[in-house]
């Protein structure tokens, strides 16, 4: 899975490890609380309006509203989880990796999922110098669910009631679909949120690994091709075209949905990391011999 990732919605646990009830703090009660009264019974849109302030906060809340969880969670390939059994080292490497202060925990398959386990649990108890036997079971909190067709703003209710921060998203057979955090759903509403684990916008793309490039649609295409070593642009058609993001929509002749790929005439792959239904956000550009094994 991967909360990735990235400053998508994949921020999948990068809020803070803390289970406090946000509407309880007295400094953030007043977000909180218009946010989730324009849910309640009785709340009109003039009301929300009045209540965010700002037109394009109570856009947002129309959105919340409008919107199902699966419109803004994040694929199940793109989650990242860890097994029951995965050793104490190496789920601390997990953690290093990749940023996040949570991810969840599954038994056999991510389609038997088992719970959460925090970063700031692990650290607790077996950081600091502590001794004794690691077991991952102990620390498992549990995580809620929810099927894709719910209403994102029924979902932000249930998480801010049972003070969570995450959710695997279930389809009809019992199957992980997604995964949605607080973060994205807040983000809904108030737009993108930018923290530590976030990465730097100013940097258009960057390798990940031979072969790799994770890049922003708006990334020059002259840059990828020589970073590359491959021409990406092959057709007259093409001439006009100065970003990756418009060669990937040319090819496919609209917006792919996160986690599509799409195929380049080279053998090059774009793998959709983000996207909205308006326009490609992120992609992920992969060569013909860096595509053995990937996911």
């Amino acid at each position: 899975m991967g909360s990735s990732t990235d400053g998508s919605s994949a921020a999948q646990g990068a809020l803070d490890g803390s289970t406090e009830d946000p509407a309880s703090d007295p400094g953030q009660r007043g977000f909180f609380g218009r946010l989730l009264s324009a849910f309640s019974p009785g709340s009109d849109a003039s009301a929300s309006e009045s209540s965010t302030g700002t037109e394009g906060a109570s856009q947002g809340l129309h959105a919340l509203r409008r919107m199902r969880v699966d419109d803004v969670a994040i694929p199940k390939a793109e989650i990242i989880a860890v097994p029951l059994d995965i050793g104490k080292d190496d789920l601390v490497q997990v953690f290093r990796e990749h940023g996040f202060s949570r991810v969840p925990v599954y038994k056999g398959t991510l389609d038997h999922p088992q719970g959460l386990v925090l970063l700031k649990d692990l650290a607790l108890q077996h950081g600091f110098g502590a001794t004794g036997r690691f077991s991952l079971k102990r620390l498992l909190r549990p995580i809620l669910y929810a099927p894709p067709s719910m209403p994102t703003g029924v979902l932000l209710q249930k998480m801010q009631k049972d003070r969570a921060h995450m959710a695997l998203v279930i389809d009809e057979y019992g199957g992980v679909d997604g995964l949605v955090t607080i973060e994205d759903l807040i983000e809904t509403v108030i737009g993108e949120i930018e923290d530590e684990h976030d990465e730097d916008e100013g940097a258009l793309w960057k390798e990940e690994k031979p072969g790799v490039i994770l890049a922003q649609s708006t990334a020059p295409l002259e840059e990828i091709e020589a970073a590359l070593g491959i021409a990406l642009r092959t057709g007259e058609d093409d001439e006009e075209i100065d970003t990756l993001g418009g060669l990937v929509f040319l090819r496919s002749g609209r917006v792919p949905a996160r986690g599509e790929v799409v195929d380049h005439e080279s053998g090059v792959q774009f793998e959709i990391v983000d996207a909205d239904p308006r326009r490609i956000k992120r992609l992920r550009v992969r060569l013909p011999e860096a595509q053995t094994g990937a996911a």
